[in-house]
């Protein structure tokens, strides 16, 4: 029987210095493990940030955060402002959708991050 702990996915960065100081901004403490790779950490959840650029790959990752409320985030989120301070940051308001609700952000490489909330059934 498999007993998780945790699951870490592993995303690229188009300029990995922006990429760093963008997740920084948004939440994530960061922890460098070794030149172009770092760990980025919130609560119990974790990814790897690499410097390591796939077009293809890296513009078509996305990554599903559960949070518990999504319009608190988003306001937070429209606070940080940044769209302005990061070339190609996208942020894009809260949906209502029939399993719950969700907003979402593309990082400066082009990953696109959903912050979402289910509906208890």
């Amino acid at each position: 029987m498999i007993r998780p702990k945790s699951i870490r996915p592993f995303i690229g960065s188009k300029d990995f210095e922006t990429s760093r100081r963008f997740y920084s901004e948004l939440g994530f403490e960061e922890t460098v493990l070794w030149q172009g790779f770092s760990v980025f950490k919130i609560g119990s959840f974790a990814f790897y940030l690499q410097d390591d650029y796939a077009k293809d790959w890296v513009e078509n990752t996305q990554v599903f955060l559960e949070i518990e409320d999504v319009p608190a985030f988003w306001e937070h989120l429209v606070s940080l402002g940044l769209p302005s301070k990061f070339q190609n940051v996208k942020i894009t308001a809260v949906r209502e959708e029939t399993w719950g609700r969700e907003c979402f952000v593309h990082d400066p490489s082009g990953i696109l991050w959903h912050f979402g909330e289910f509906r208890d059934l």
